[in-house]
This record gives C-alpha cells, structure tokens and sequence, in this order.
C-alpha cells in the first residue's frame, strides 16, 4: 500500500508544495480531479496546531440570522449570527424565531455556572486504603492546586472530588478555563497533579477513567454541569399571534410542548427539546469550536408556559456548553471572521459568546415549535431544503 506525501519535519507539510504532493497522489491514486479541496484563501502555516496532513479545507456554506435581541449578563445589544450548515430552512427558521424574539422584547440570558472536569483513577484498593487516600486528598488540596496551576496561566483548580469504585478511586478535577474551551489545558494540569499525588502516596494511575464523559452525553453531566451551565428565557405576547398571520395559537404550541416532552420521557432521553443540536452544530462550524462537543451541549430541556396574561413564557436550559473564543480553532481566519461578526473574538468574550449561542438556540426552538404548530414544517424544507434548478 502507498503512502501519502509525508515529511518527517513537521512544519513542512503545512507548506503549499506538500499540500499539493497529496492532493496530487489522491488525484493519481484515486482518480479524482481535486478542485474545490484545494482552494482555501488563507496562509496554509495558519492550520498548525489545528489540522495534520492537511490537503485543503471543507468549505461548508454560511448563512446569517439576525439581528436577535439579547438582554444578558455578558450579552446586550442585537446580534447578527453567523451559521455554517448543509441543512437547508434552518437559517430561515432561526432568523423567524429570532424576529420573533427580538419583536417581543429579547432574550434574557445568564451564564449559571463555568466549570469543567476530568476524573483519573488512582489504583487504590480496601475499604481502608480508600478512607486513607480520600483523607489524604482532602488534607492536601492547596498542595495538589499549586501543582495543576503550575502549567497553565488560565485555569484554576476550584475542587477535586472522590469517588469510590471496585477498580479504584475516581477524583474529579474540576475547574474554571477562563475563555478557553480548556480540556487540553485541564488534562496537561490534571496529569501535573495526579504525578504529584502518586509520588506521595505511592499510587498508580489512569489520567482518564471516562467518567468525565467528554464527547459522550451522561446523567452526570447532565445533573453536575459540563462547561457553562446556561439558561435563556423570553416572553410572546399574544398579540403577535392575534393577527393571524403565525397560523396557530400559544395554546397548540403549548400541546404540542406537552406531547414532545411526553415522547422524550418515553424515549429515555436525557434532556428534552426540539434540535439545538442543530443550531449548536452551525455556530460551532462557523465559530471554531469543536464540534464533537455538540454530544455534551445538546442536552437542554427546552420548556413553553402559558402566562395568565395570555402571553407564552419560553425557556432554555443548557447545563454544559463547552465553548471558547480563545485557542483551538477560533484563530483560523474564516471562524476568527465569524466571532468578530458576533464581537466576541478574543479574552473576554466566552460568557458573552455562550449568552448568544443560548438565545439563538431558544429562537430555533421557538421557531420549530410554532412551524409544527402551523403546518408550515414541511413546505418549509421542501421548498427550501432541495437542490433544485
């Protein structure tokens, strides 16, 4: 089997004559004619650190929302947002959901809590060595704090919690990432103090027990937080329905709230709502997140109220967003364009970033809520999300 071009000096293959070496082998070994992978209008060195064996860029298109009112603790103002996705309708529906917002006032949002985790297992076992080294955990937290917060500038150690299992002792190392996303900063610091911890207590460990359930949707994060705990909420008067022109009413968006969560309930699901993931997955694309994080993010519960006034109360409760507006990819000059669009590149920016992923998000589900209501979900997507002439 043939290898692709590969140079044993790293930086090399970030250069363009190395890009073009496998896009020409893919062409010759493939029969492909690679055009369109090829194409990309930055300074190719700028994929170092992001990317290995680069041969181009995917080139999702990307659409805008907008403007949507945000009245929040880090957001205020209005917000045009970007959405990176293949999925035809979903940029018209979120941009229907946030006029309808934005004409109700706005969203208020609040960033509830900012905490991320990684849990090792230390090789401990007996009821009487597990009593030992949970002490001896507890006794020596400053110690074990300063040794994690040597390797970063960033991340703070805010707590370490134990858990017993038959194989050992899950500890939970939980912390604040400042702007940052934070799990390779957060594991580099964790493996710095569980060397520690194992050189004082002769223990052996595993840096990760998967307890922490990164990329995966689990009760525990779900219940304990993963990221930025969010909720977002807004008001529709009922005037806005009364004109006639939304075809449906706050009560049917309220039965059909009512018979959605009965579904998730029979189907186990852990949260409840219509498709943030879909609005989390675009925003991610266009901003330089990682979007396999979309897995812990799209566990929200989504919930519709009718208010006495006749008015319906909408809400959104996220408990992990896992986001940054510094290091990984938000740099690469397409997504760095995106954050800038939404002014939150940069220092500063997450809890505001994170406000308006959780305003957009509740827009989406506003609007799909009411397209259901209405019967306007289909010809919606048949007339919008079709390659046709």
């Amino acid at each position: 089997m043939l290898k692709f071009p590969f140079s044993k000096d790293y930086t090399l293959n970030y250069k363009e004559e190395w890009i073009d070496k496998r896009i020409q082998f893919l062409n010759q070994q493939c029969n492909t004619d690679l055009i369109h992978v090829r194409k990309f209008s930055y300074d190719s060195q700028k994929m170092i650190g992001n990317i290995e064996n680069p041969i181009g860029c995917a080139q999702v298109p990307i659409g805008l929302s907008g403007p949507l009112t945000v009245n929040g603790a880090h957001a205020k103002g209005e917000f045009y947002i970007p959405l990176a996705t293949t999925e035809g309708a979903l940029v018209l529906a979120c941009n229907i959901g946030m006029n309808l917002l934005s004409k109700s006032g706005g969203v208020n949002t609040m960033v509830l809590k900012d905490v991320v985790h990684v849990s090792p297992l230390f090789q401990v076992a007996g009821m009487e060595n597990y009593s030992w080294f949970i002490n001896w955990l507890d006794s020596h937290f400053e110690q074990i704090r300063i040794e994690a917060e040597k390797t970063t500038k960033y991340g703070k150690l805010l707590s370490i919690v134990p858990k017993m299992t038959s194989e050992g002792i899950i500890v939970t190392f939980s912390y604040s990432t400042g702007d940052a996303m934070g799990l390779n900063m957060i594991v580099k610091a964790t493996h710095a103090a569980i060397t520690y911890i194992a050189d004082c207590t002769k223990t052996k460990f595993f840096l990760r027990s998967n307890f922490s359930s990164d990329k995966k949707i689990s009760a525990y994060n779900y219940a304990y937080g993963y990221g930025k705990e969010i909720f977002a909420e807004a008001t529709l008067p009922q005037k806005l329905f009364d004109d006639g022109k939304l075809n449906t009413t706050p009560k049917d968006v309220i039965a059909n709230y009512h018979n959605a969560r009965s579904g998730s309930i029979h189907a186990g699901m852990v949260g409840s709502n219509a498709h943030i993931a879909n609005i989390l997955a675009a925003i991610f694309i266009a901003c330089g997140q990682d979007v396999a994080h979309i897995t812990n993010c799209c566990a929200g519960i989504t919930g519709f109220k009718l208010l006495s006034t006749g008015d319906l109360y909408c809400s959104l409760y996220i408990p992990g967003l896992l986001i940054g507006t510094v290091g990984g990819g938000v740099s690469l000059p397409t997504q760095k364009e995106c954050l800038e669009i939404l002014g939150c590149y940069g220092n500063g920016k997450a809890k505001k970033f994170a406000e308006i992923i959780a305003a957009s998000a509740l827009a989406a589900e506003v609007s799909i809520s009411i397209a259901l209501t209405n019967g306007s979900f289909v010809d919606a997507h048949e007339f919008l999300g079709r390659n046709r002439p």
